[in-house]
């Protein structure tokens, strides 16, 4: 019997530089994922906004500047929950029709979130997707995913301009086709959503390629990478990339012979 939670459904940790990290705790590890709210001078960007069980624009408020854009770096449930909440919403082309609830097969969005029933090896769960209701009168069978309105589609080579920092979209498919990551090479820092975390790497879902996962898997063995903030678990540097990705591409018995930049 889930009882409700004392206290608040986010738990919110500054990071410095204007970069907050936000999660929920009480969600299951395999759903629990990663937001992340970076302040800029002009707009403020939030990446991806988690299960949706709390409201995050709520809870999340006294972040926001006077412009605040939700960005999804895919549109799987457990990172397009809170969309439907803010005003702009900007994904990859190729995911826009999930985030938009016209075609509901992108966002996998068909689990009981009463009985999550998961058999991937280091993710095999059963049961609920949370271990607390955030108030006593929550309705877990009434949960679901929310149309939001895509106010951007995104592209390769597109620039976030947040006014003080610039990120440049990088088309990462492989986990889902419109996957993306958001690359600030001032500072090498990468948001990488699911395209990499440390964690099982999840290549067999529906609309998932490993073809094109591994050519991603390649391309971010080139980037001079200083920190990456994924989708899941907890943010990394250069070497830790480069042991996830060549223990992949090892495991789909690819040749990685990309150049890798930096030491």
């Amino acid at each position: 019997m889930l009882q409700p939670i004392d206290g608040d459904w986010f738990q919110f940790r500054a990071l410095g530089d204007g970069l907050t990290l936000i999660t929920e705790p009480h969600v299951i590890p395999f759903l629990r994922c990663n937001i992340w709210h970076i302040q800029g001078r002009d707009t403020d960007l939030v990446v991806d906004t988690g299960l949706g069980v709390g409201s995050l624009y709520s809870a999340s408020r006294h972040l926001f500047g006077q412009r605040v854009a939700a960005l999804a770096t895919h549109v799987h449930l457990d990172h397009v929950g809170g969309h439907h909440e803010f005003a702009e919403c900007w994904c990859h082309r190729l995911e826009a029709p999930g985030l938009r609830g016209a075609d509901p097969s992108f966002t996998l969005a068909d689990f009981d979130l009463g009985d999550v029933r998961i058999d991937v090896p280091g993710y095999t769960t059963g049961g609920p997707a949370i271990t607390a209701l955030p108030s006593p009168d929550y309705d877990l069978s009434a949960w679901q995913i929310q149309q939001a309105s895509v106010t951007r589609e995104l592209e390769e080579g597109d620039v976030i301009d947040l006014g003080n920092r610039h990120f440049e979209v990088l088309h990462l498919p492989g986990h889902s086709p419109g996957s993306i990551g958001l690359w600030e090479a001032k500072t090498g820092t990468l948001f990488s959503g699911d395209a990499v975390y440390d964690g099982p790497l999840l290549d067999q879902l529906p609309h998932a390629d490993r073809a094109a996962y591994a050519r991603t898997m390649e391309r971010l063995l080139t980037l001079p990478v200083n920190v990456v903030h994924a989708g899941h678990d907890p943010s990394f540097g250069r070497e830790r990339l480069k042991e996830l990705v060549r223990g992949y591409l090892d495991a789909q018995g690819r040749v990685h012979g990309a150049q890798v930049s930096g030491p």
